[in-house]
């Protein structure tokens, strides 16, 4: 059997969907902007991934923000708590979680799903999550994890490419024409496993499929030995919210069983939950 690859810094798709310092012009006409705000945030972006830490002049060269305005945004953020140095490099704090928490707490998908995963796990006893389309990426914002270990690294916040993602996929069903087509152009279809689609048309043709038949079926494009099942999350308006999707080992669970099982059971909890959204 294959060996299973985690994805890694160098093919994990760009993270940030903030545009870079060169593209805040657009906004600087509006006085509403606040550009020190952005490139703050910018800056605290690129620190994804980085576990050793990550050099003042790594961070100017991935914003394209000068050394000096990188130098007083670092030292902000260290004055403040969300960052510390060893003179060297620069490593995000904890506190910096509170800016995820925040929209945790404030946000009822997130509140509203986690209770419901849980539920979804006592059934199937494989993890579950839901995400939602940020930019060209599926984002995290909810997730129950079973009791098994895979070499895929998820939580809440995580971040995957949407063309080789069930979720992804389902999420980009539910855009409109102009805006997959748009989505499509843009799109940077990488070979993350021998399995990933990165033809645009055999990718269009298929998230036309998953529009029609209500649900995405991954099998290693993402990571050998890892499939996933995903179905929209609808309010009760019918507008698409959220993806929700169950993961399992592709040597323990079939595409068979996946389509028997668990699908019915994600549909049914996936509508719940759209119904609890307003």
């Amino acid at each position: 059997m294959a060996k299973s690859r985690t994805l890694t810094d160098e093919n994990r798709a760009p993270h940030s969907d903030l545009p870079a310092n060169g593209d805040f012009a657009p906004f600087e006409g509006n006085p509403d902007f606040l550009l020190s705000l952005a490139r703050g945030l910018r800056v605290i972006e690129v620190f994804e991934g980085h576990t050793g830490g990550i050099s003042p002049a790594e961070v100017s060269r991935r914003t394209r923000l000068s050394r000096a305005a990188v130098r007083r945004i670092l030292i902000t953020l260290e004055l403040l708590g969300y960052a510390e140095s060893d003179g060297r490099v620069y490593r995000l704090k904890s506190r910096v979680m509170r800016l995820g928490f925040s929209y945790l707490s404030s946000s009822s998908l997130a509140t509203l799903a986690q209770p419901i995963l849980e539920h979804v796990i006592e059934l199937v006893h494989e993890s579950s999550s839901v995400g939602v389309l940020e930019g060209d990426q599926v984002v995290y914002v909810a997730r129950a994890t079973a009791k098994r270990v895979m070499s895929i690294g998820l939580s809440v916040g995580s971040r995957f490419p949407a063309y080789c993602t069930s979720m992804g996929r389902v999420l980009l069903s539910g855009l409109s024409e102009q805006e997959l087509s748009a989505y499509l152009k843009r799109a940077e279809l990488r070979r993350l496993t021998p399995k990933t689609i990165v033809d645009k048309a055999t990718l269009a043709d298929v998230i036309a499929r998953v529009g029609m038949e209500g649900f995405a079926l991954n099998s290693e494009e993402l990571e050998l030995g890892h499939r996933s099942i995903a179905v929209p999350v609808k309010d009760r308006k019918g507008r698409m919210v959220a993806g929700m999707n169950i993961g399992v080992h592709a040597a323990r669970v079939s595409v068979v069983e996946m389509m028997k099982r668990l699908l019915p059971i994600l549909r049914e909890h996936s509508q719940m939950l759209g119904q609890l959204l307003s």
